[in-house]
Parts: structure tokens; C-alpha cells; sequence
């Protein structure tokens, strides 16, 4: 199958082909970027299907997709403004997390796929943990040096890009897409 993700997100990009290896998926050349004002990441990443559907071609599948992380000490924030949270999202959300005992976490991953004939499937994923004391790792991006899953020790980051690909609420949201489409 042949996707067009409605992103310019490179890292995202990579993970999907990772989680889909049977899947061919490239970014959709937008000329703009839809306003994401979705109160939920399912609202968002339909906002961005719809918003790619109107600049790919008719035969396309395109994807939308909204990720972020949810703190339990910050009420599920930055939840839909973890991207645009803050310039360094990882050293606010340490600053805010200072002191607190609960450190609980998420990961949220929706993807919309809205077919050739207009039909929307869905895709999610939650990946469970905790936010570490300080950075930790290389590997990944955005809050990944300081996640880190349930059943764990090290961050995202320091499991590293092959473990993320398997693991990660992007490569779950894929699964659960991946399942939905098989049902069509």
C-alpha cells in the first residue's frame, strides 16, 4: 500500500516506514501547515488528513498524524501542545516536574487515514511510563531522553531507535492502523 504522510516531520516519517515496512509512505509536499486547534491528537490528526487530502491527489491514501505526552502532575499536559509547548519542551517539563513525586506519563499516538473515497480508518497508540530525573540517551527525539516506559530503566533515548520502532506509541498507532486497513 501506498501512503502520503501530511507532515514534514522527517522523524515521523522514518518511524511509520520502520513500523509499516510493507507499506511505501513519503511525505506529502503541503504548502502549508492546517492550524491544529483540535481539543484532542484524533482531532488533530484528522485536521491534518483532511487538510493533506485536499493537496495530494485523488488516488491517494493520505495519513494524518498527532502525537504527544501526557503528565499526570500537569493535569495530561502539554498533552495536544507538547510540539508547541515551549522552544525546550524536555527542560520546562523537568522545571515543572521539580519536586514532584508524580512523575506518571504517557505517550499518545492517533493516526487518521482517510481512504480514496473519503473513508476515515483510525489508528492509536499510548505508551506508558514515567519522566525521568534528568536527560538521558541519544537516540529519538523530542521528550524521548527523558521517558521512560513502564517495565524499564532507561529512557527512550537510551533504548534507542530500534526498540522505539518496535515499542513506541507511533509503532502501536501503526499496528492498530495497519489492523484496521486489513479489515477493509
Amino acid at each position: 500500500m501506498r501512503l502520503v504522510l501530511a507532515s514534514r516531520n522527517e522523524n515521523k516519517l522514518r518511524e511509520l516506514r520502520t513500523a509499516l515496512p510493507t507499506w511505501e509512505i513519503a511525505l506529502l509536499d503541503l504548502p502549508d501547515e492546517p492550524v491544529e486547534d483540535g481539543a484532542t491528537f484524533l482531532d488533530n490528526a484528522r485536521i491534518k488528513a483532511r487538510h493533506g487530502k485536499t493537496h495530494a491527489s485523488a488516488d491517494s491514501w493520505v495519513v494524518g498524524e498527532d502525537s504527544g505526552i501526557e503528565v499526570a502532575a500537569l493535569d495530561g499536559g502539554p498533552g495536544v501542545h507538547s510540539a508547541r509547548w515551549a522552544a525546550d519542551g524536555v527542560s520546562l517539563l523537568l522545571r515543572e516536574l521539580d519536586g514532584q513525586t508524580d512523575r506518571r506519563a504517557r505517550y499518545v499516538c492517533e493516526l487518521v487515514v482517510i481512504a480514496p473515497d473519503g473513508t476515515e480508518l483510525r489508528g492509536t497508540g499510548v505508551l506508558e511510563g514515567v519522566i525521568a530525573g534528568d536527560r538521558r540517551g541519544d537516540e529519538g527525539f523530542g521528550y524521548d531522553p527523558i521517558f521512560v516506559p513502564i517495565d524499564e530503566t532507561r529512557t527512550v533515548a537510551e533504548l534507542g531507535n530500534a526498540w522505539k520502532a518496535e515499542h513506541s506509541h507511533r509503532a502501536r498507532a501503526a499496528r492498530s492502523l495497519a489492523a484496521a486497513l486489513a479489515q477493509q
